[in-house]
């Protein structure tokens, strides 16, 4: 499980979602679900371990053949079940996909993405998807593609989680239904359940009898995960190994309620994938398929989404609009094709003129302009896209008129190190006044001087004279906000409240 017009009604329990795109019903309890009125009968695929995709895609010219022209497809499972089986399926009629998150943080980021993209692509095709927000596996701890074992998370750090996750997934599948789906009326459902709510059912002694049987130790032993661990120095401990058996149980279980035959994860997830599909086979004699998105990294060999350690959200409250749009803008130009056709759902036609464009003139740096909008709108919706566009207006450009349009939270997120401070304005309040309560420059002389000498600017305007009387719509904008910078980066808000 990966960690981390008209509308159709969207439900989850008995919580009403007033910022949806539709009006909320009530459905079946623990459930998002998007009540869809028709599906789409389109291509249908499937699987196959190290595989013969391209040979199985390029002989079917729907969903399949897109989504590996466009790089969202890696590897399919069971090996060779693409290039027949899988196809037959996705054109027999709608079919239920599922992609799996463990809340091991209070967002997605830029690396589940890709995996939320490729669900996007089958629910626009008229398939169903469920999102499975693993609230009991965040319990056990995935080792794919870790080095060491998961620190413990508490069960309110996991509930908090939960509630991010569903808020990061809950928005992108509005997004796209708003902005970017190509027939609403068409779209197959969403359901986003927790498998913590089937796990309440089971004890451990009940669920080893009746589930860890069905499991040979040779092949749970063979999976690369655990080959990994087992050859480090730390190890890996059962609670980590046994971790297969549940994601294997999550997928029987939604085959069961869902007729769900087809999972999607990232390449690390094959080997869990296969415990499923190997699962399911054993108790039911039904195939299932297991379909992977590659591993997307930057030029240098870094996780995408990762910053210094550091990465980039889904959620507006741990990585703003701003930031995320920063962060597609600044990708270097031998990105830009693949990045275009993975992250957008711009037809390939309009990718290669993006690009076509982008190379006459590579320093306007149109693709990366295009990119950042496209997954700034899908993420954040068009107010986000807006305010991204603001505030890099404000900061790059010295724009004034940016500037105040710009919200309180829009000045915060865009200067999140710089003090905020309210202020009653009296009259006569001076330059030399504002600096000194919010403490931008020295008491004394030496602040007096620093002002005089040009190193403070008011709303990017550079100010000498101290005594200056505070203009409106100079050096206080339409909003009542001041951004007073002294030196190069030392930057202060202040709000004035009786305007």
């Amino acid at each position: 499980m990966t960690d981390g017009g008209k509308s159709n009604d969207y439900v989850r329990d008995d919580v009403s979602l007033s910022n949806m795109a539709a009006p909320v019903t009530r459905c079946c309890p623990h459930v998002w679900k998007l009540c869809s009125s028709s599906f789409l009968k389109i291509s249908k695929t499937s699987l196959s371990h190290r595989t013969n995709l391209h040979l199985s895609v390029t002989r079917n010219t729907g969903l399949l053949a897109s989504l590996y022209s466009r790089g969202i497809l890696k590897d399919c499972f069971p090996e060779g079940a693409g290039q027949v089986q899988l196809p037959l399926l996705l054109q027999s009629g709608s079919q239920t996909i599922y992609c799996g998150f463990d809340p091991t943080a209070d967002s997605l980021h830029v690396g589940n993405l890709l995996a939320v993209i490729g669900l996007l692509h089958f629910r626009n095709a008229g398939h169903n998807v469920v999102t499975l927000i693993g609230g009991a596996t965040a319990q056990i701890g995935d080792p794919s593609g870790k080095t060491t074992e998961r620190q413990t998370i508490s069960a309110d750090a996991i509930k908090t989680n939960e509630d991010g996750i569903r808020e990061s997934l809950h928005r992108v599948f509005t997004n796209h239904e708003l902005y970017f789906s190509t027939n609403a009326k068409k779209l197959g459902t969403i359901s986003v359940l927790n498998n913590a709510n089937w796990y309440r059912e089971w004890n451990a002694v009940s669920f080893l009898s009746d589930i860890g049987r069905h499991f040979r130790m040779g092949t749970m032993l063979s999976r690369h995960s655990v080959q990994s661990r087992l050859k480090s120095s730390e190890g890996m401990s059962f609670t980590e190994f046994s971790y297969q058996l549940f994601q294997a149980f999550d997928f029987y279980h939604l085959h069961q309620l869902y007729n769900c035959k087809i999972q999607l994860g990232g390449t690390d997830q094959l080997g869990n994938l296969m415990s499923g599909h190997d699962f399911i086979q054993k108790k039911t004699s039904e195939e299932v398929y297991g379909l992977t998105v590659p591993l997307v990294t930057t030029s240098v060999g870094d996780k995408l989404g990762k910053s210094a350690g550091n990465a980039v959200w889904l959620n507006r409250n741990r990585t703003s609009p701003f930031e995320l749009y920063q962060y597609f803008l600044r990708q270097p130009d031998s990105t830009m094709e693949r990045y275009l056709k993975l992250f957008t759902f711009l037809p390939m036609p309009e990718v290669e003129k993006v690009m076509e464009v982008h190379w006459k003139d590579p320093g306007k740096r149109a693709a990366q302009k295009r990119l950042a909008a496209e997954v700034t709108k899908l993420v954040h919706g068009k107010d986000g896209l807006e305010s991204a566009k603001r505030c890099t207006n404000a900061l790059y450009h010295s724009n004034l008129q940016a500037l105040q349009q710009m919200s309180d939270m829009e000045l915060q997120e865009l200067f999140k190190e710089a003090p905020f401070m309210e202020k009653l304005l009296e009259p006569g309040t001076t330059v030399l006044d504002a600096c000194r309560h919010i403490q931008a420059i020295p008491d004394g002389a030496r602040g007096y001087i620093m002002v005089q000498e040009g190193g403070v600017w008011i709303n990017h305007q550079q100010t000498n004279n101290p005594e200056q009387v505070l203009i409106p719509g100079q050096h206080i904008l339409a909003n009542g906000l001041s951004l007073i910078r002294v030196g190069k980066k030392n930057f202060y808000i202040l709000k004035w409240l009786n305007l």
